[in-house]
């Protein structure tokens, strides 16, 4: 049975113009121009330093695109979007109060308008946008558990604004970044991350006892190696030095257990 969780935390970005396409893609990490209806594309903006800003799933109609994001992060993107529009044909809107999100997962793909496969894995289910309210059979704490135990992140705590970069925390290996497209705010450090080699970080799934709270840091013996990120019962999502997975690691004094996916890619 398809489970279906209504979102109250994320928001809708509209963008709308002739340019809309044009303007997002020179941004973002990903090639904007691969959404259409029922294909989503998964981005992210950067600092001019290359890190982490924020995370959208970029949905495409006829007349616009709609950025699923977390609500939290709109009256960050919004004043940027407006800085960098310059003369572009643009219109931005935030509709939140118009769509719902939701993530659906299991099963069937839900009967919605906008609905599109969640771009990160084929086991991760479904996004979808809707004006009407969705009878959904699942609440918030469930898409946790599903999305920690297959290692995606989902805005802070995983992924920390200027400070994660996008290789830590699997863009590369998830499709969130398209390696063949144009120049977008922050490439310069994500291909030398790629290409040097530099990642010493990643964020993997774990498993833990005890009552450790997001940003708990993780230690190996006295040295400190990580930090506890997003958490749902008993697994969690940490951000741990590559070097260290194979250590005996605790947080709050409890055992922790790195489990990563068969998705990341690890040096060898």
């Amino acid at each position: 049975m398809t489970k279906l969780a209504h979102l109250p935390q994320r928001g809708v970005i509209e963008i709308g113009g002739a340019d809309r396409v044009a303007f997002l893609n020179g941004l973002v990490s990903n090639d904007v121009a691969q959404a259409a209806p029922g294909r989503a594309v998964w981005a992210a903006l950067l600092t001019p330093q290359g890190k982490y800003l924020a995370d959208f799933f970029i949905f495409a109609t006829e007349q616009a695109l709609l950025l699923d994001v977390l609500a939290a992060d709109i009256p960050v993107l919004m004043p940027k979007f407006r800085r960098f529009r310059l003369r572009a044909a643009v219109e931005l809107a935030d509709v939140s109060g118009t769509y719902g999100v939701y993530a659906a997962w299991g099963g069937t793909a839900p009967d919605a308008a906008i609905c599109a496969p969640d771009p990160r894995l084929p086991e991760a289910g479904w996004r979808v946008l809707s004006t009407v309210l969705l009878p959904g059979n699942a609440g918030v704490e469930d898409y946790a558990a599903h999305r920690i135990g297959l290692g995606l992140p989902d805005g802070p705590p995983d992924l920390e604004p200027d400070k994660t970069l996008l290789l830590e925390a699997g863009f590369d290996e998830l499709g969130g970044v398209a390696w063949d497209k144009g120049c977008y705010m922050g490439q310069e450090l994500t291909a030398r991350t790629k290409y040097r080699g530099l990642v010493k970080r990643r964020l993997v799934p774990v498993a833990l006892s005890g009552e450790a709270m997001p940003g708990a840091p993780v230690l190996a013996g006295d040295v400190e190696v990580g930090r506890l990120c997003s958490r749902a019962g008993a697994q969690a999502l940490a951000m741990l030095r590559v070097d260290a997975l194979d250590k005996a690691l605790t947080v709050a004094g409890a055992a922790l257990a790195p489990r990563p996916p068969a998705w990341l890619r690890l040096p060898a």
